[in-house]
């Protein structure tokens, strides 16, 4: 019996579109694969068998019809647990939330499934999808499959494990502070944050938010090959007329220089010898592939990092005390307090100021793509961290924000990013981080390509138990 699971998605979705294996065949094997691997690791929190089994019977219907199944034919997929998807609990990891049912799909899983994928299962996060791990108290605790001991990243924590485990060859992430890009960095995958309105994207099951997450807050996904995470890119970027701030922007933009800026450490970020080595390599890799590399200083990262904590917490402040009080999570508490005592609460005028601000910034950035179209620089400074360690202390905590500099300062100017992973220090994933302008997914898509061709880690990866 072929095991679909090794599969990437654009092999899967070819062998369903030419009839060589059903999507039935492929939602059988994937939940095999499920109920094998995920018990070591608690990835996947919520799926349905028989629905599986249904959406799978659904492609096959319509391909045996002649129609067009959708370019991601058959190809399983899981969903993060903060976004809406018909019919389950939009958790967002949390048990004040755990009856809040969704009546109809997210536009991001509505393209999904107008693409042909099949809904595996949906995946862990940390209680409101606040931590760069993935534990709460509702679903439990996400492990890292190549080793325990180390966060799986957060909060889309769930949906790198699943998918390095070969649970989904697809996994569906959100990203306002590298939510996307970090568990993609610390499970050995790849992962695409992508340019704010690129994918629309909106839960009925709560009420809209407010500016903060209006501007920064992206969904995108994570996969094991990058023509994978292009296939889903592409599908989940169809127009949804629900989502206002979705633009029509071409999937591939004008010619540009094949020049690269390789920043190492970032306005003094202290980046470790194993990711700087790791930068070097994927530098590297990208000079023998045609591109040309110069080291210089990238646009400005930490203001934009006190901005987006300004911005976001102003949201989160608005009631969200009381649903921390409410939740009584211990870690989500201990957080948000950490987070709180590094930005206070901003009066009008500091609200007003930031989001002027942020015009310059953006400026700055896409005046610096003008000259280097791509950015090459650390996803952390440091390697994954032991998992837990933010709860540890206030030190450790502060630490650790420092280490994500380039994750948080990022969305403020809702620029583009993709984790590309390159290699493992022991059993440690690594990788790096690749950036660019507005709308130019296409550019990290090549680059991040490159890169891969010249050896990233083997996957899907057995979880140690």
């Amino acid at each position: 019996m072929t095991e679909f699971w090794r599969l990437p998605a654009t092999d899967i979705a070819a062998l369903v579109r030419a009839r060589e294996a059903s999507a039935a065949e492929v939602a059988k094997d994937a939940l095999a694969r499920l109920d094998a691997a995920n018990p070591a690791i608690n990835a996947v929190v919520d799926h349905r068998p028989e629905e599986v089994l249904a959406e799978a019977a659904r492609v096959d219907a319509a391909i045996a019809r002649g129609e067009d199944p959708g370019p991601m034919a058959g190809v399983p997929v899981t969903i993060k647990v903060n976004a809406d998807q018909k019919g389950f609990a939009t958790t967002n990891g949390l048990r004040i939330q755990k009856d809040a049912i969704a009546a109809e799909d997210n536009p991001v899983v509505a393209n999904l499934r107008n693409a042909g994928a099949v809904i595996l299962g949906r995946t862990n996060t940390p209680a409101f999808s606040l931590r760069w791990f993935t534990k709460n108290s509702l679903h439990g605790h996400t492990k890292n499959p190549w080793d325990p001991a180390i966060t799986p990243g957060g909060s889309s924590g769930g949906a790198a494990a699943a998918t390095a485990a070969g649970i989904g060859a697809i996994g569906h992430g959100t990203d306002i502070g590298g939510s996307i890009r970090y568990p993609a960095y610390a499970c050995g995958i790849h992962g695409l944050r992508p340019t704010l309105g690129r994918i629309p994207a909106i839960n009925l099951t709560q009420p809209d938010r407010h500016i903060g997450g209006q501007i920064m807050a992206v969904h995108g996904p994570l996969a094991r090959t990058i023509a994978d995470v292009k296939l889903a890119f592409h599908a989940m970027a169809a127009r949804d007329p629900r989502e206002p701030w979705w633009a029509p922007a071409p999937m591939v933009g004008p010619p540009a220089p094949k020049r690269v800026a390789l920043c190492v450490k970032p306005e003094g970020l202290a980046t470790v010898p194993d990711v700087e080595a790791a930068l070097r390599d994927a530098a590297s890799r990208l000079e023998k592939a045609g591109w040309t590399v110069e080291e210089a200083p990238l646009p400005p990262l930490r203001r934009p990092a006190e901005l987006q904590a300004l911005l976001w917490l102003a949201e989160t402040r608005r009631g969200f005390n009381k649903a921390i009080a409410a939740e009584a999570d211990p870690d989500a508490t201990f957080i948000y307090a950490q987070m709180e005592a590094l930005c206070p609460a901003p009066d009008l005028h500091a609200f007003m100021d930031a989001l002027q601000a942020r015009a310059g910034f953006l400026r700055e950035w896409m005046l610096f793509f003008e000259r280097f179209p791509l950015a090459l620089c650390p996803v952390s400074a440091e390697l994954p961290f032991p998992d837990q360690c933010d709860v540890e202390s206030m030190e450790s905590f502060r630490r650790i924000m420092e280490a994500q500099l380039t994750q948080v300062g990022l969305p403020l100017m809702g620029l583009p990013g993709l984790t590309v992973t390159t290699g493992l220090v022991g059993r440690t994933p690594v990788g790096v981080q690749l950036l660019a302008g507005r709308y130019r997914e296409d550019l990290l898509l090549d680059a991040g390509a490159a890169i891969e061709a010249a050896g990233v880690p083997a996957t899907p990866v057995e979880p140690v138990r």
